[in-house]
């Protein structure tokens, strides 16, 4: 997480542009795909023990509505919650802090609103319904941006490796 701090300072996100950087890059679908990845089996990691026990205690009390409930909000709220929360904290999830790479504003470059990442992220599922057109788009964008990004005019950008 300190490492992401670190990162968030040197890429000076109060900068007023990010198109033209020679510095920076945006960030492109495999990497982005990797850092989904990651985001993904920590949050499984997370997530099953939780489910697992919830499981159990419904099994000795016979109550499976109130498992279902749990389990809703373990496998979609507590994702949201987190992952917003660590855009707000560190404008990146772990994934993405291992890419080396952090979101920003698409018109300022600096950091994002709360607003932003909540449409951000919710903007997510709109991306995804069309068979993951939204998703891919970033493969196809001259800027990377997916259609969440665009939505929330955001931009996922980190320091250009040099040789």
């Amino acid at each position: 997480m300190l490492s992401c701090v670190l990162l968030a300072r040197n890429f000076n996100l109060r900068r007023t542009t990010v198109d033209g950087d020679a510095d920076i890059e945006y960030v492109g679908f495999w990497a982005r795909v990797g850092a989904a990845l990651i985001d993904t089996i920590l949050m499984v990691v997370v997530s099953i023990p939780l489910l697992r026990l919830v499981y159990a205690i419904s099994d000795l009390e016979q109550q499976a509505h109130t498992a279902n409930l749990v389990e809703f909000a373990v496998s979609y709220v507590l994702p949201a919650v987190l992952v917003v929360l660590l855009w707000i904290k560190l404008s990146s999830t772990p994934g993405k802090m291992a890419i080396g790479a952090v979101i920003v504003d698409a018109d300022s470059g600096g950091k994002p609103s709360t607003t932003q990442f909540v449409i951000r992220y919710l903007g997510y599922y709109v991306s995804t319904i069309p068979l993951g057109l939204g998703l891919i788009w970033v493969g196809i964008d001259p800027r990377k941006q997916g259609w969440h990004d665009k939505m929330a005019r955001t931009l996922v950008i980190r320091k250009k490796v040099r040789p």
